[in-house]
C-alpha cells in the first residue's frame, strides 16, 4: 500500500521503519518542527535518511500541509503519535482516510497522558486503539483494539515500551491492511463511558504521604520514568523512580511518621505513609543523575529520621 505518515518521535519512528520492512511505499512524512534547543525528531531522521522529503509545517490547518497530502496521492493516512491537530479536511485526502494510535481503551482516558493515568489510579487493565481522526480529542470511531494487564508493580515504563509501543506498531500495520481490505468494522464510542484526563506533569507528580500507600505506590509507577513522583528534602526536590511498597494490616505497626524516612540501608531507603512503607531503590535530586536510593541517601544527606515533603 502508498501510505503517509503524520507522527514523530521513537514510536512514529517505528511504525514508519515497519510498513517499509513489509515492502509498503511511504509516499510522505509529515512530523512537527523541533522545539529550540530539542534533540532531533527520530522519524524525521530516518525518513530523510531513506531520501524522503519530510513536511515540517506549524500547523496541520496550512493549506500547504493539505495540498503535501494532496500530492502524496496516499491510500491511507497513519497517525502514529500526533500532537499536532489534524483537521478533517487534512486527514480525508488519502483514498482510504487515516487512522491514529492512542495508548488506551477509548473512550477512556482520552487526553496527552493516557498512559500515566490508569497505573496512577491503579487499574488492572489497559490498552490501545486504532480509530478514525476526528476535530474532537481523541473522540473518533473505533476500528481496532488490544487490551494487556497492568500488574500491582507494572510502571508508566513497563507497560508503554514492553507492551503498548509494540503491540500499537503491529495494530496499525493489522488495521491498515483491513480499511485497505474493507474489512474493518468502525464503531462509535460510547460518551457515557468517556472519560478525559489531562496532563500528567510536575504539578500532579507531586506526592502527599498522609495518602493511603497504595495512592503513593500508584503515583511513584504511573510518573517513572516521566514526569517522575517528586517530593521534597529541606525545600530541595527529591524525585522517585523505583520503589516498592511494604503494606501493614494494622496501622499502629506502621514505624515513623508520615513522610519521615524510617532506614536507610546501602541499597535504598524507606520512607512512612498511611498504612505502610515506601522502600525507594531509584532517586534523585533536582537536575542530578538517578542513582540507587542507598547512594543517594549517603551523598545527600537523607538519613532515618528526615522528613520529607515539609
Amino acid at each position: 500500500m502508498k501510505i503517509a505518515i503524520i507522527g514523530q518521535q521513537d514510536y512514529g519512528k517505528a511504525v514508519f521503519e515497519a510498513f517499509l520492512a513489509r515492502g509498503d511505499e511511504v509516499a510522505a512524512v509529515f512530523c512537527a518542527p523541533e522545539k529550540e534547543g530539542a534533540r532531533p525528531d527520530a522519524l524525521r531522521l530516518a525518513a530523510q535518511e531513506t531520501g524522503l522529503q519530510v513536511h515540517q509545517f506549524k500547523s496541520l490547518r496550512a493549506r500547504e500541509a493539505a495540498q503535501a497530502m494532496q500530492d502524496a496521492n496516499a491510500d491511507i493516512g497513519i497517525m502514529a503519535f500526533v500532537l499536532q491537530f489534524a483537521p478533517q479536511e487534512f486527514v480525508n485526502i488519502p483514498k482510504h482516510g487515516t487512522i491514529q494510535y492512542h495508548p488506551s481503551l477509548l473512550p477512556k482516558y482520552r487526553g496527552p497522558s493516557s498512559i500515566n493515568w490508569p497505573i496512577i489510579k491503579g487499574d488492572t487493565e489497559t490498552g490501545l486503539t486504532i480509530f478514525r481522526p476526528s476535530d474532537g480529542l481523541d473522540e473518533g470511531a473505533v476500528i481496532l483494539q488490544k487490551k494487556t494487564p497492568i500488574s500491582p508493580d507494572d510502571t508508566l515504563g513497563t507497560v508503554y515500551f514492553e507492551r503498548l509501543f509494540p503491540l500499537g506498531v503491529q495494530a496499525m500495520l493489522e488495521a491498515a491492511d483491513l480499511v485497505l481490505k474493507g474489512k474493518h468494522r468502525e464503531t462509535v464510542q460510547d460518551e457515557s463511558q468517556a472519560s478525559y484526563e489531562g496532563w500528567c506533569r510536575a504539578g500532579e507528580a507531586r506526592i502527599d504521604w498522609a495518602k493511603p500507600i497504595d495512592h503513593v505506590y500508584n503515583l511513584i509507577r504511573g510518573c517513572n520514568p516521566a514526569p517522575g513522583a517528586w517530593t521534597t528534602l529541606s525545600g530541595k526536590k527529591l524525585q522517585l523512580f523505583d520503589a516498592r511498597k511494604a503494606v501493614f494490616r494494622r496501622f499502629a505497626d506502621v514505624p515513623g511518621k508520615i513522610g519521615e524516612v524510617t532506614d536507610v540501608t546501602a541499597q535504598s531507603f524507606k520512607i512512612t505513609a498511611q498504612g505502610g512503607l515506601i522502600e525507594v531503590l531509584k532517586a534523585r535530586f533536582g537536575d542530578g543523575k538517578k542513582v540507587s536510593g542507598g547512594e543517594l541517601a549517603q551523598a545527600g544527606g537523607i538519613k532515618a529520621g528526615s522528613v520529607l515533603g515539609g
